[in-house]
């Protein structure tokens, strides 16, 4: 067996990544300051990732990315990552009885936060329970995963940007990914400046309603808080009930904003170009738009007929009233773009609305938002082959290639969406049987319906489930060996399985 990856000069540019890493938690620590709590802990913090990314560095000078190198800087990334952002946990939680005191549920904890999964292991979700800077640090991770670190890294980079292409399609969710600038580096900073665009508008517009009195709770700390995990699509939020702990204003405010972190970001671009007719041609974003409006009306009918108890709904239960739509709308909002918001336990609602909203977990946002799933695009290519293939049954002569938005589906493209999809199922299927069996083994039952929504919800990055793991619940109570298993399936949900497979299959290589 021959090691056939150039590992240190992947290694080497990790230590860069690390440095950068630690600055941004420069962020927590301003907060740690102004609120005089855990200040030495992101002090330290910063001080140990900054020694280890430039140990790093040192392994090679003039790192230098082939294919091969580049998948596996992907995935040591974002697997150090979520590695070094248990650091701020385990100080934080340093001789306490605190669940993030525990190296697996930190670990845990912080890969949900960087992949902007949402589940959490934290007992208690309150600023009586962990300091200000803490909880910011859990919401700036989503953040800083949303659009992408090595996107990011990309934008700010120049010893990155050399190898953009191959990392930024590596890294990005979806198929393809489309080249908005002649420099690579250029599309990267679009990406992270609309992205950045679309957060400050939206902690303004938080702060505002609270300033005008509509948002009672909303403060500052609030504002920024969930700003970092909207556009993100990632769900933490630093209130135990989740959206529900605020006004109906604030949930309608929510709900555009989880759709819009559900687009293709590319095609906001286009829009400030003034070329808004790329957007309305786009086929995922027309099939993006219908999904959400017919989810949405089916969801509302399913609690009109009384999916929800009447205590869920606020008591509106009784016809199309503005609560029943609020709350259709901001489930499917917040599951098909796998944000993990919740204004409502929805792991009370009867088994056929809990079914309905399983299978809108499945369809996913846009390619190129930061959205989870297994994708729309993917689910559009996979219904136009299957298609395809029935009508080349009945007519074998005939060439009847795949189109979107009026372009021709590349065949390799389309043998990697169903390569992807199939292996999406099988890991999906396989982690919820082990789950089960593990649980039970711990003399733990889960039914059928959590032991799925357990693996769904990790590796189409998701956040909450059914049962124990609905929207108000946690992931505490599994063993180390299922939290490990999330923990991977998190991880390579958000890399989207294939690079990290990849890795495997490509760094070593038989001489049979």
């Amino acid at each position: 067996m021959v090691w056939r990856v150039d590992w240190k000069a992947s290694v080497a540019l990790l230590g860069t990544g690390l440095k950068y890493l630690a600055a941004t938690m420069l962020i927590p620590l301003f907060v740690a300051i102004v609120y005089s709590e855990d200040i030495w802990v992101f002090a330290l913090s910063i001080a140990i990732v900054t020694a280890a990314g430039l140990a790093l560095e040192q392994i090679d000078t003039e790192p230098d990315l082939g294919p091969r190198e580049a998948l596996l800087f992907v995935s040591l990334a974002w697997l150090m990552a979520g590695v070094v952002g248990t650091i701020p946990y385990l100080l934080a939680g340093y001789g306490t009885a605190s669940a993030l005191a525990d190296p697996v549920n930190a670990l845990f904890e912080s890969m949900s936060g960087f992949t902007t999964t949402g589940a959490t292991v934290m007992e208690e979700i309150s600023l009586q329970r962990h300091s200000h800077a803490l909880l910011m640090w859990r919401q700036l991770t989503q953040w800083l995963g949303g659009m992408g670190i090595i996107v990011l890294m990309i934008a700010i980079l120049p010893e990155v940007a050399v190898n953009g292409a191959q990392l930024m399609a590596s890294e990005a969710p979806g198929p393809d990914l489309q080249k908005l600038t002649p420099k690579i580096a250029e599309t990267a900073r679009v990406l992270w400046l609309i992205y950045f665009g679309f957060t400050l508008f939206y902690i303004c517009l938080l702060y505002g309603l609270h300033w005008l009195g509509f948002a009672p709770k909303m403060n500052l700390f609030n504002a920024v808080a969930h700003g970092f995990t909207t556009l993100p699509t990632g769900g933490f939020s630093p209130q135990a009930n989740s959206i529900a702990a605020f006004s109906a204003v604030v949930q309608w405010v929510v709900i555009p904003f989880m759709i819009i972190a559900g687009v293709n970001f590319a095609l906001f671009w286009h829009v400030l170009k003034g070329e808004a007719e790329i957007m309305l041609g786009n086929t995922e974003f027309r099939f993006y738009a219908g999904a959400i409006a017919v989810l949405t009306a089916g969801l509302s009918l399913l609690l009109i007929g009384g999916a929800a108890p009447t205590m869920e709904l606020g008591g509106a239960t009784d016809g199309l009233t503005e609560n029943t739509l609020r709350q259709a709308a901001f489930q499917i909002g917040s599951l098909m773009n796998s944000t993990g918001y919740a204004t409502s336990n929805f792991a009370q609602w009867d088994s056929h609305a809990q079914i309905f909203l399983l299978f809108v977990m499945f369809v996913g946002g846009s390619a190129g938002s930061t959205g989870g799933g297994v994708k729309i695009v993917r689910w559009l290519v996979v219904l136009k082959t299957i298609r395809r293939e029935l009508f080349t049954a009945a007519h074998p002569d005939a060439v009847k290639p795949v189109r979107l938005s009026g372009s021709v589906v590349d065949e390799g493209a389309i043998r990697g969406i169903m390569v992807f999809t199939m292996l999406y199922v099988l890991l999906f299927g396989f982690a919820a049987v082990f789950i089960s069996l593990d649980t039970a083994r711990i003399g733990i039952q889960l039914s059928t319906l959590e032991a799925i929504s357990a693996s769904l919800a990790t590796i189409g990055n998701i956040g909450p489930g059914f049962g124990r793991l609905g929207p108000f619940g946690d992931y505490r109570f599994f063993s180390d060996v299922s939290k490990l298993l999330m923990i991977f399936l998190m991880w390579i949900g958000r890399l989207e399985i294939v690079p990290v497979l990849a890795v495997f299959i490509s760094a070593v290589d038989s001489n049979n």
